[in-house]
């Protein structure tokens, strides 16, 4: 009989959104798949889950461990896969696992929980009705300004994942492709420093000439 694989979103700042079905199903599981070795076992070590098989999966070795994932779910393991934070699949490594798992006609769960791009986008104060998520754009200028070009004409709003060293430069790229558009810059949600700042695009690039942000970052336009 087959096992399953359960995606499992786990807290991204804040430990105690951890839910209960979440630590049952890490507790439960025959094999935890994460990005970080160390981040999980301070995951488990924090709400006392014994220690269990660990194996790392993420961008470097994901094509290669997905085929070893799924013929252990079909040798009768559960496999629990969690990201370093939020949700695994969404701009964290998970969906070739799904996929995979999914052709083999494989069991495939979720245990649903906290998602930084859905959390800043209700806190934004932008309308939250329609909108896209684009992740992190792409790293090389001429790349970036092509996809913003792509969306110059979105009327829905636009989540982005924003490293915080190309802060500057991102809002400054959407602004010239975009146009000045009303966005927020929401960071280290859940944490000690949570912040959300509001504003135009210009606006924003103005306060963070005066005050740098830091940490981890969701702009919504």
């Amino acid at each position: 009989m087959s096992g399953k694989l359960v995606l499992c979103a786990t807290p991204i700042g804040n430990l105690e959104d951890a839910s209960r079905r979440l630590l049952r199903t890490l507790e439960e599981a025959d094999v935890l798949a994460c990005e970080d070795v160390r981040r999980a076992r301070k995951l488990l070590s924090h709400f006392e889950i014994p220690a269990r098989t660990l194996v790392v999966y993420n961008e470097g070795n994901e094509r290669r461990r997905a085929g070893e994932l799924v013929r252990r779910v079909d040798a009768g393991e559960t496999v629990a896969l969690i990201s370093d934070a939020g949700m695994p699949g969404l701009s964290d490594p998970g969906y070739r696992l799904v996929r995979a798992c999914v052709d083999a006609g494989l069991p495939v769960e979720i245990v649903p929980g906290p998602t930084a791009a859905v959390s800043a986008l209700v806190l934004s104060g932008l309308p939250p009705g329609r909108f896209v998520f684009e992740g992190f754009l792409p790293r090389k200028a001429g790349d970036r300004s092509r996809r913003i070009a792509e969306l110059a004409t979105e009327v829905r709003t636009l989540v982005f994942y924003v490293s915080p060293h190309r802060v500057e430069e991102t809002l400054a790229d959407l602004r010239t492709g975009l146009g000045d558009r009303p966005a927020a810059l929401v960071r280290e949600l859940t944490k000690v420093h949570e912040e959300v700042r509001r504003g135009t695009l210009s606006e924003l690039l103005g306060e963070l000439a005066e005050r740098p942000a830091r940490g981890e970052i969701v702009l919504v336009v």
